[in-house]
């Protein structure tokens, strides 16, 4: 029976990995199905029923931590990779792993490329490849000026952030030419990135507990502005991800333990929740908007003299009530 959490009502999802929860993502077709890679060296999959239950489907592992995962667009295949510096393709029907891809390093991040049916990867080898999802082909390799740390793609837009504070976006009609390089709007190490769901910038985040909104397009540089969040006092913590709801709206989440929704239209916070009492990881809204999945485990910011051998590792599901994501009317 799934554990609720108040006061939020959250419920915790059953059997929730062994070791820190990397990156969460719900199927596309499916919108209930959720799916988390974990350094645990799993990939795990579970069904979220209507009366707050979860039903584990599937498990596949790697030989090493798993960093990042992603559905193809039909929602039967999935797509994994990590520290054994391999892509993985993993169909859920016959339950069968195949190699798609291999990186030099540990491969930080992975996204779908529906219209090229393609997977696109982001490695501490300062690549980003293109892999075929079908067979075990590499369409193309983009040399970047860094190692990746984060990466998002929402349609032909990818955005790409990497050490050294550096940036590069993407128009993926023409994958291999950056559209633009830039320096982080922030001044310390970016943590996270996330395309807005209209194609038209995207939000970055960093270890100083601030998250800038940046567009795209040079002429709405008016718009750009960047904002203090997850600090407590003198306490400054990382910015752990960034997800984005349909609606455009967004939530932080932090070394802290504590997740915002936010208004960035009107820059305003739409809510805040309690602190879980560790790091949030990772966290991901489904398509249709109404569940925000989120994992609660230790982010290694502090380093592993930090890590506590036998602390638990959760995920969260929490139904979203439409009044607590809508967009204010604008000012």
């Amino acid at each position: 029976m799934a554990q609720r959490h108040k006061p939020n009502d959250d419920f915790m999802v059953d059997n929730s990995p062994d070791d820190t929860v990397s990156q969460l993502k719900f199927n596309p077709t499916q919108h209930s199905l959720l799916m988390a890679s974990s350094w645990d060296k799993n990939c795990s999959v579970w069904e979220v029923q209507g009366n707050g239950g979860t039903v584990p489907k599937a498990r596949q592992s790697m030989d090493a931590p798993i960093l990042c995962c992603d559905w193809a667009q039909d929602g039967q295949t999935a797509f994994m990779a990590g520290c054994d510096n391999k892509v993985k393709a993993w169909s859920l029907a016959s339950n069968q792993m195949m190699d798609i891809g291999l990186h030099q390093a540990p491969v930080k991040c992975l996204s779908v490329v529906d219209s090229k049916n393609a997977v696109a990867t982001g490695s501490w080898d300062k690549t980003l490849k293109y892999w075929d999802m079908r067979t075990p082909k590499e369409q193309c390799s983009v040399n970047m000026p860094e190692r990746i740390y984060c990466m998002d793609i929402v349609g032909d837009l990818c955005v790409v952030g990497m050490a050294e504070r550096a940036i590069t976006i993407f128009d993926l009609r023409k994958p291999t030419t950056p559209f633009r390089n830039l320096d982080s709007p922030l001044k310390l190490q970016t943590r996270c990135i996330a395309a807005f769901p209209n194609q038209q910038g995207f939000a970055i985040g960093s270890i100083e507990g601030r998250v800038g909104i940046h567009h795209v397009d040079e002429k709405d540089n008016s718009k750009n502005f960047a904002f203090k969040c997850h600090r407590e006092a003198s306490n400054v913590f990382a910015v752990n991800a960034i997800a984005f709801h349909p609606l455009g709206t967004f939530a932080t989440c932090g070394a802290d333990g504590v997740i915002s929704f936010w208004d960035k239209d009107n820059k305003q916070k739409l809510k805040g929740f309690p602190s879980k009492g560790k790091p949030i990881s990772c966290a991901k809204f489904n398509a249709q908007g109404n569940l925000f999945a989120y994992g609660a485990s230790y982010d290694w910011s502090k380093g592993s003299q930090f890590y506590a051998p036998g602390t638990s590792n959760e995920i969260y599901i929490h139904p979203i009530a439409e009044d607590e994501i809508k967009p204010k009317k604008k000012k």
